[in-house]
Formats: structure tokens, C-alpha cells, sequence
């Protein structure tokens, strides 16, 4: 007999706690493989398509497409351990939240899990086997409690038949002013004769019964604006997540330097006039950055604020910014201080072509030390980057342009680019993020500065 089991939305990175469902790529009756993608998902980090480690056919479905599922919630359920009976029970597409009861005996359920899933821990998935098999347990309803009874309302004063014992007119227009049926009122003067103080009182009762306290007055709400609301989720509300904690945590400071990268640039055409792959430019910063942080360690670290801890790191995985479609990703190239000038020019493109086509994984954009924001792509001159939390400080490169500028003593034209650094004031003081600016600033101006540290 087949029994169903539930497949969770697993844990998909660092830090995530939800996805949007984009894409599904089985429907209910399906019949899947042990590790066959099932569902395409978006996170805050990437687009990632979601492998199920059971085989058999999809009884159901929950969320539909464009659908925020927190992990741990069930995505889909599949029945297993068919032995070619009947087909599987009527498949039933379910909202999400809704819960799938596994069915089968005992002895046919640990046959299932023992044979129809994959035990295959997927890289950046977090994927394995099923865990054990928790019995039911038969809940009782609870006695039912008593409602409370109300307390019972003061009866009211008998309705009075006859002619009403009222003399004066004034009485008579004071109750109808104030909607009250004398028949219902007990006259206190003589011979149960109704005056003005009993319809005064009367009415102050009625009034204390069924009038609430007055609400206090709220002001007006100010109208929003018309326009088009664009929800905060996924990778924008990455972004505003961490820009908004980095604001928040991290004392920073910026300092920047314009510097002459006419050196720099002949450098590059040199190596590339020489054949052989081309060299980017944004490599040769980055082996200037990675040369830079070896002499100031400092700013290679990040703080630990729940040991109060700087904690230093010791290899440099250089982040750079990169504008795609889905909005600001920041992929990582891993062990940047140990790559060549070719080695890097290589990474950079395969992650900017992956970050284009959205297929960027949650390890291509996670544990950064460093980040290199060449923002004169955009055609801008300066900017003051925000950190990438939690590291402690971020390069800014502007663009390069023609610029008046004094070379050996003389008035010349030359290739100026304005560099900006912002760091973390907690990790070091303004005499080592100067020393780093103005040694990155020396490379660019002068390369060879760079063989005396190769």
C-alpha cells in the first residue's frame, strides 16, 4: 500500500526564512523522481529550483504561484511505496497551511521511507532524509465551560395602563423631547403623580444604559498619496533588511581620494595587447584591494556584538555589486587573495551571467568579507557606499574620465577616478582607513607599487 508523505519547504540558505513560490514544475498526479526539481522558488538571494527527495506521485500541492511559504511549510505531498495496486488516492490541490495526513500501516510506511527517498544531502538545499515517523496521538475534546451568565438588567417599571397621573404640560413635552414613555414612568408625587423630577430621572437613567462613554475624538488620517504600492519581499526586501541593519548597528564613516588611474589603465591594454584572456578592469582593482587589505587587517573583520568581539578574518572573499533585472545583488568570489588577475576576470564574469539569468545560488551570494562597489558603470563620479552587513567597510570606484590634472609639475590630461571607502569606526580608527585609501590610491596610480608585494 502507498503511503503519503509530506515534503517541506526546506531550508534554503544563511538566514532565509521564507520563499515565493514563482513556478511549479509538477502538477497533482504527476509522477516524480527520487531528487527531481518540483517547484522553482524565489528567495532573497536567488532563484532556486527545489528538488524533492521522495519518488512517487503528487497527491497535492499547497500555495499557488506567487505565494510566500515560510520554511518548515509543507510544500507538497507525494504517495510512495506503490506496489502496482490501485492508483493513488484522489489527488487534492490545497490552499497553503493546510496539513496532509499520511496514511498506510506501519510496516509499509518504513518500507517507503526506506527506499523512495534520496538520503542525499543537497548543497545549499538542506535536503536528507525524512525524519521518524511520529505517532498520532488521539486528542480528547475538552469538557465544554460553561458560558457566563450575564447578570440580569434591573427590570423596568411596570407599563402603566389607564389614564397617565401627569398635570403639567411641561412634564408631558420634557418626556416626549426626550423620547421616554411616561406609562413606563413611577410617579413620586401624591397619589403616584408624575413630576418633572421623576421624567428628569428617568431620563438620566436611560440615559446611563444605553449611552457609551463618547469615544475620543482621532484626527484625521492624512491621505497616502495615490500611486502604485510594490510590496518590500524578496530580493528588495533583502536589500532594505540589510541596508536598514547596516544603518542601524554600524558607526560608519567615509573618506575618498581622487586618483590618477592613467597608469592603471596603460597597464591593462599592455597585458591585454599581449594575447591571451583578456583582463578586466574590475580584477586589477580587486588584486589591488586584496594587496590592500593584507597590509590593513582591520578591515577584513567583523564584530561580533553579542561577545563584543572584533573578529579578524584571515582569507578575503570579495564581494562586488552588481545590478540585475531582480534589482542589487552582491555575489562573492571566494578566496579572492589566492586568484590570479585571469582567475578573477573569470569569476566575475561567470557570476555577472549568473546573476543576469537569475541563477545565482544562495553560496554564490553569501560569506563576503569585503565588498567593491564599482558604481561608475552608472556614469556617476562619487558616492558613499552603506556597509554590506555585517562586514566593516566597502571600496567605492567611480568613473573614469579625461580631467585636468598636474603630472610631473605640468598641466596635463589625464585618467581620473574618485575612490571612496566606508568602514566601520568600531574595527579602527581614521588613520587606518586613510592608510588603506591611500595605498589603493597609489596602486591605481602607480601598478608597480603592486610588485614590491606580489
Amino acid at each position: 500500500m502507498a503511503q503519503v508523505l509530506e515534503f517541506k519547504l526546506p531550508d534554503l540558505g544563511e538566514g532565509l526564512t521564507e520563499a515565493e513560490i514563482v513556478r511549479w514544475l509538477v502538477a497533482v498526479g504527476d509522477v516524480v523522481a527520487v531528487d527531481q526539481p518540483v517547484v522553482e522558488v524565489e528567495t532573497a538571494k536567488a532563484m532556486v529550483e527545489v528538488p524533492c527527495p521522495y519518488g512517487g506521485v503528487v497527491t497535492a500541492r499547497y500555495g499557488e504561484e506567487g505565494t510566500e511559504l515560510p520554511v518548515g511549510a509543507p510544500l507538497l505531498t507525494v504517495a510512495v511505496g506503490g506496489t502496482g495496486g490501485p492508483g493513488p488516492a484522489p489527488a487534492v490541490e490545497q490552499s497553503a497551511g493546510a496539513a496532509a495526513e499520511p496514511t498506510g500501516t506501519a510496516a509499509s510506511a518504513e518500507s517507503a521511507v526506506s527506499s523512495e527517498y534520496s538520503g542525499n544531502v543537497l548543497v545549499g538545499y538542506g535536503t536528507a532524509g525524512p525524519a521518524a515517523r511520529r505517532r498520532r496521538v488521539r486528542q480528547t475534546a475538552p469538557a465544554a465551560t460553561p458560558a457566563p451568565v450575564a447578570a440580569p438588567a434591573p427590570a423596568p417599571a411596570p407599563t402603566r395602563q389607564g389614564p397617565l397621573p401627569v398635570i403639567s404640560p411641561l412634564v408631558r413635552k420634557l418626556a416626549r423631547d426626550g423620547g421616554l414613555d411616561l406609562r413606563r414612568v413611577r410617579g413620586s408625587g401624591p397619589e403616584g403623580l408624575i413630576l418633572r423630577a421623576d421624567v428628569e430621572l428617568a431620563l438620566a437613567t436611560a440615559r446611563d444604559h444605553r449611552e457609551p462613554a463618547p469615544a475620543p475624538v482621532a484626527l484625521a488620517p492624512s491621505v497616502a498619496p495615490a500611486g502604485e504600492r510594490v510590496p518590500l519581499r524578496g530580493v528588495r526586501g533583502a536589500v532594505a533588511d540589510k541596508l536598514s541593519r547596516s544603518r542601524t548597528e554600524i558607526p560608519d564613516a567615509t573618506c575618498w581620494v581622487d586618483a590618477d588611474a592613467t597608469e592603471l589603465m596603460a597597464a591593462r591594454a599592455a597585458m591585454n595587447a599581449a594575447g591571451g584572456p583578456k583582463i578586466s578592469l574590475l580584477a586589477l582593482l580587486a588584486r589591488i584591494c586584496v594587496h590592500a587589505l593584507a597590509r590593513f587587517p582591520e578591515l577584513n573583520s567583523t564584530v561580533d556584538t553579542a561577545a563584543r568581539e572584533i573578529v579578524r578574518l584571515p582569507d578575503v572573499h570579495l564581494g562586488f555589486a552588481a545590478q540585475t533585472p531582480r534589482g542589487l545583488v552582491v555575489p562573492v568570489v571566494k578566496d579572492a587573495g589566492r586568484r590570479t588577475a585571469e582567475s578573477l576576470t573569470e569569476e566575475f564574469g561567470r557570476l555577472t551571467e549568473a546573476a543576469r539569468q537569475s541563477a545565482l545560488t544562495p553560496a554564490d551570494l553569501t560569506g563576503g568579507t569585503f565588498t567593491l562597489n564599482n558604481y561608475g558603470v552608472f556614469g556617476v563620479d562619487g558616492s558613499t557606499p552603506i556597509i554590506n552587513h555585517p562586514e566593516a567597510a566597502m571600496l567605492g570606484v567611480g568613473r573614469i574620465m579625461p580631467k585636468p590634472w598636474v603630472h610631473r609639475g605640468e598641466l596635463a590630461v589625464r585618467q581620473v577616478v574618485q575612490l571612496s571607502l566606508t568602514f566601520d569606526h568600531r574595527v579602527c580608527d581614521g588613520g587606518t582607513a586613510g592608510g588603506f585609501l591611500r595605498y589603493v590610491a597609489d596602486c591605481v596610480e602607480q601598478p608597480a607599487v603592486l610588485l614590491r608585494t606580489v
